[in-house]
Formats: structure tokens, sequence, C-alpha cells
């Protein structure tokens, strides 16, 4: 290279636009994967070099590279699968490329106030495998090149074993482990395993901490300090490179979706980065997402089975409560029990706590109630800003918890002033003053959203749980996977029926998941098998037999027979189009107009006849944080097909009027 010669370079910019060419003026030839800033119309923007460049035809005049930074580079696995999740996803390279770099510079004086976030403890021990411990451990870490492996275990069957021995075997040929847990499971419990089995050696990355803090995580992995990352969604985007395993545990989990900006899924991300990084990945769960079933069945994934429970301790004894049943029989009695609790779920609580052992009761909602409203005329009150009734918390504090709006709760109806304002419904927070009144010696502990927002106050929780200091439990979805208690043998689900009724086709599989979960936290270190109320006003659901029985292989059947006459996943792929914007009228005529475009363009190109539109319909939650919303969901059985039809609908976007915006969800999990 000649001194000075200008070179060319396609740069991906945080934008979204395609990559585009600058200069550099510059006796240096920089390398692809490294990050730049470049100017942008009258800004400045941040970039990641692609590739080099031919110099442009004709006098167009092209910017200059303004800085670069030769310290990082991207490894080229990492930008082959940032390119997959761009085309897969539909979103702009190089806005992914932004979720690469950690947001602060690499050193920094500044000490923090917070706990360390790997703590130190003594090196642990590993206990004696299982023979089928011993199977998966020497299958995985005998792996050569791609290929993905289910370890499908039961509750308390020591799947973090077999992802720790695996990873240990991967360490000593040199090579470094990407662990992934969905972000409710990140405990200190986890950590703790972790980092005493491989001190010094774990580097986590999760949304609790601080900018400073991610930063020196993501240092100590770039400068091959930590051969292990242990984290949630985002770590799978630290560009590591040299990785011999990719773990992701829970992998049903639907907090693996993102449901904003970049919609990804980490889990099936996480396959796909294996497979440009050359390496096995195991995705691990007692409940395997439906998808990851088929895949089995279609033996693209390879099965390993933990049948049992670690020192053949045994599952969890379920008991139904039919609530319908509870109510007739409280008609005519004096028993002085809240509504939502049945004798049996109380007597085995009050039998639990005399045997000095610990509760766990689980409501997914928070707060005293869902709804309230006035008797006389029927006003309910709503959030303005999303199509939801708000949430009572305490006596008087109305909450929305979609855009955290707050009101005061009156005396007095705003519609025709009648004090006759009453609340319906239950949360966590009427389950904890209940049962404090029932059990008035009992030492309460709540887990939701609400109680603990912080990692210091549930790190905190968990001690005082694990220390004895706590003997009922009352939690959200918080507490219902990832956690381990050693006195906890007794979880009442109080009131099952919350998670049957969303309208989504997936909510038979969520429910039983839950379900599964939940009571798999109960008796994991008892002698006795461990005890589980599961009270519900619908107690022959199919979600309920299945998870009595944990029957997970005849309820994915069931689940699959009714899921391939629709063609609905993992039969057919879904793609969700989502129409917003602050005016409702705008909203609706763009959605329409979208309908129209989808259906000209499946008429004109027989590559598409596959493609079924459906909608556009106003979206469950018809208002969210003051944008009215629509969608339309398309399905194909074949996703190459669907994500070219995607990518033409969608196009530049200069056909959509203006005022409403056109979202994009491959893979959609949530339909609200």
């Amino acid at each position: 290279m000649q001194d000075n010669e200008t070179q060319y370079y396609h740069v991906a910019v945080e934008a979204p636009l395609p990559p585009l060419t600058y200069s550099l003026n510059e006796n240096i030839l920089l390398p692809e994967g490294c990050p730049v800033t470049v100017p942008l119309g009258r800004r400045k923007v941040k970039g990641v070099v692609l590739s080099q460049a031919q110099k442009p035809d004709g006098d167009l005049k092209i910017k200059s590279i303004q800085s670069y930074n030769m310290e990082i580079k991207l490894p080229k696995a990492y930008l082959r699968w940032i390119e997959w999740l761009s085309r897969y996803y539909i979103y702009p390279v190089g806005q992914i490329y932004q979720y690469t770099f950690p947001n602060l510079k690499k050193k920094s004086n500044r000490k923090t106030k917070k706990a360390e976030v790997v703590p130190q403890f003594d090196q642990s021990h590993a206990p004696q495998l299982t023979p089928e411990q011993t199977s998966s451990v020497n299958t995985l870490a005998g792996s050569d090149g791609f290929s993905t492996h289910l370890i499908f275990g039961v509750t308390g069957s020591g799947k973090t074993e077999v992802y720790m021995n695996s990873i240990a075997k991967v360490l000593a040929r040199g090579k470094k482990a990407l662990v992934l847990v969905p972000e409710i499971s990140l405990t200190p419990q986890l950590i703790e395993r972790f980092s005493s089995r491989f001190p010094e050696q774990v580097a986590v990355i999760h949304s609790s901490l601080t900018p400073r803090e991610k930063t020196n995580q993501w240092w100590s992995v770039i400068d091959h300090e930590k051969p292990i990352l242990i984290g949630a969604r985002s770590a799978l985007f630290c560009p590591m490179e040299n990785i011999g395993l990719i773990v992701v545990d829970e992998e049903h989990e639907s907090s693996f979706k993102q449901d904003e900006k970049l919609k990804y899924n980490a889990r099936d991300a996480a396959v796909m980065l294996g497979f440009y990084h050359k390496c096995p990945v195991a995705l691990g769960s007692a409940t395997p997402s439906l998808e990851s079933w088929n895949n089995v069945l279609d033996k693209k994934y390879q099965l390993h089975k933990l049948t049992s429970r670690v020192s053949g301790r045994a599952m969890p004894e379920f008991e139904i409560i039919d609530m319908r049943q509870e109510r007739e029989a409280r008609k005519d009695s004096k028993v002085d029990l809240p509504f939502w609790l049945s004798q049996a779920l109380y007597d085995k609580i009050k039998l639990t706590l005399e045997r000095n052992e610990q509760v766990a009761l689980f409501l997914n909602r928070r707060g005293m109630a869902q709804t309230v409203l006035c008797q006389s005329c029927g006003y309910v009150f709503e959030c303005p800003n999303c199509s939801i009734s708000l949430t009572l918390h305490a006596r008087n504090h109305l909450v929305c918890h979609y855009c955290d709006y707050h009101l005061h709760l009156t005396d007095n109806c705003p519609k025709c002033a009648d004090p006759d304002v009453h609340s319906l419904g239950l949360g966590t927070e009427l389950v904890e003053n209940d049962i404090a009144k029932l059990f008035p010696e009992a030492r309460l502990a709540r887990a939701d959203r609400d109680e603990i927002q912080s990692r210091e106050q549930l790190e905190t929780l968990i001690k005082n749980i694990e220390n004895r200091q706590v003997d009922i439990l009352i939690g959200t979805q918080m507490i219902a996977k990832g956690l381990d208690f050693p006195g906890l043998t007794l979880v009442g689900l109080v009131m099952a029926d919350v998670a049957l009724n969303m309208p989504d086709f997936r909510t038979a599989e969520r429910s039983f998941q839950l379900f599964t979960q939940v009571a798999g936290r109960s008796g994991r270190h008892s002698e006795n098998p461990g005890q589980v109320v599961l009270q519900t006003y619908n107690p022959t659901h199919t979600s309920i037999q299945f998870a009595i029985t944990n029957n997970y292989e005849d309820f994915a059947q069931h689940e699959l027979e009714f899921r391939k006459q629709l063609s609905y996943p993992p039969y057919g792929r879904l793609a969700s189009l989502r129409i917003q914007g602050n005016d409702h009228n705008k909203v609706e005529n763009s959605a329409h107009l979208t309908q129209k475009r989808a259906s000209i363009l499946k008429d004109r190109h027989s590559q598409y006849e596959q493609i079924k539109i459906l909608g556009p319909t106003a979206s469950a939650i018809a208002k969210l944080r003051g944008k009215y919303r629509y969608h339309i969901l398309l399905k194909a059985k074949d996703s190459k097909v669907l994500e070219n039809f995607c990518n033409q609908l969608v196009g530049d976007e200069k056909w959509l009027p203006s005022g409403s915006r056109l979202l994009v969800d491959i893979d959609p999990y949530s339909m609200l």
C-alpha cells in the first residue's frame, strides 16, 4: 500500500439503512469487524467495517471515516451470525452490530459501592454423576463441530451438573463456554455454583448490572481473562472467540424472546451462533418447547434424558382442588377463609409450618385486585394510555403495569358519584395480607416486581429463605423456576386459571410448563415427596391433567396434533405485522392498506401461494402506552418463503402513510 493511499470500505452504520461506503486516507488497512465512527448527515454515528470496497464510479463525494478502534475486532463467525440475524429478523444490520459493544470505555478508576458481580467462593467438588448424566457429558464433550442437543430432565435431575462437567472438559481443551439462562434465573444461587466450581473463570452479563459493571465483564471475556460467560439473552452479543460449547438453560422460556426493536429469540439465535462457531449447542429443560421437541422427533436434535431426580428423590405429589365445589361447600358452612383459599391448602400450610418447613404460594398477578369498578353504573377504572383496567395496590393506589400510570382511588365513582366502588380479582399483595391474618406467627416474604426491584433485594430474599428466616414465600413467576430451597416442601398454585385464559395458541403449552416448573420447587431435598396443591375452576383442562402426572411426552404428542391441524409452529411459521401510531383512524387505515398490499403481493407471485393472511384486527391490547395497535398474522409452511414475503412487503416503508409505523415480528411469542 502506498503512503496515504485512499481506501474505501463498506460500513454498517447505526441507522435503519443498508451498508454505506466511506473512505480512509491513511496508511493502514482496517480489518473486517473493526468499529468506526462515521458522519451520517449532520451527526456522527457508530459503524462496523464489513469489507473493503471499490472506489465508486462518477463524481459522488465519499465521506471519510472519522475514527476507528483497532483494539476491538469482531470474529468472522460473529459477522456471519449478525448478517443472518439481520436477514432472518428483518432488522438493519448496522443497528444489530451496536448490541455487540459496551456502552463505556474500557477502563475506569471509579469504584462501585455494589457487591462483586461474581463473588468468589471456595472451590467445590463435583458430585458423583448418575449414568444418565455421564452419558450426556461424554456425548457433549466428545462432539466435534456443530450439533444441537436437548437435555430433557425432570426438575431436580441435575441438568446444571451436566453443563458444568461438559464445560470443564471444554476448558481443558483450551476453549470457551457461553451459558444463557432466563433473566429471572440469573440468581446468586446459579452464579455461586459456577464460580465455586470455576473460581476466577466466570463473567456475568445481565440487565441488573450498571453500565460500568457490564463493560468490565465484557472486557474480561474479550481480553481472555474469563473463559466462561453466563448471562441473559443479551450475553449472546459479547463477541467471544474460540467457543467450544453453548448452553441454553430453560430453553422453553418465553423471556428468551425480545419483543422490542430486534425481535430475536435467543434460543434460536444461540443455535445459529453454534452453527457459525462450529461448536455443539446444549438446550436444557424439564418442559421443552414444542419446537425443540419436534426437532428431536425429526432427528435434527440429539435427545438426552434425565428421568429421575438426583439421589433418587421422589417427584412431588399433586392434589387438585376444584374451586367450584369449594365454593358450593361453603354456602351453608361457617368457614372463615378468604375466597381464594381452599380448606385443603389451608390445612397443608398449617401442617407444613408445624413441621418447621417452608411454603411457597404462587400467583401470577401482582397487587390487590385486577379491576376496580362502580357497581352502580358499571364504570371501570382504566388506564388512559393503555386499553386495560388499572390494578389496585394497597388500599387506594391504582397502577398500570404496562406504562406505570398512577391514580389515587377516591371513595366515590368519578362518573356517577356513588360510593359503590368495589375491587374484583386477586393479586399477590392481597394473598400476603390474608395469609398474615391467618398465620400471624409466620414470617412472610413477597417476590414480585413491586417488591423486588434490584439485584440486591433478590439476593437478600434468597439468603433469608436459605437461612430459614422466611416461612411462607408468596410470589409471581419470579419464584417459579431456577430456585432451589432445601426447606421448601409445599407449593400452592393459588389460581391456576390465570394461566389458562390467554388468547394465544401457546396457552396450553405455557400453562403446562408453568405448572410443572412451579411444582418442581417442592421437595427437592426432602426424603418424602414434596406436596403441590393446585387450585382451579377448570380441573379437567389438558394442561393440568398432564402436569399432575408429570407426563411431558404425552402432552407434547397431544398438543402437536392440535398444532398440525392448524399449521401452527412447529408445522408452520408465523410473522406478526404490527401497525401502530397515535391516531386511531390513521392506524386502522394503514392496517387495511398493509393487508391490501400483502394480498396483491401474494396474488402476483406464485411462490407466495402458501402464505395465509389473517387480519387486520385490533390487537388484544388495542392501545398501549398511548399508541393504537392493529396486527396482521402471516402463516406459511416454509420460513424462507415467509422471510422473502416480509422483506418484499415492507420494502422501504415509504408507501406507509405518515403517523403509522409497521413492525415485523418473525416467530412471534406474544399475540397481545
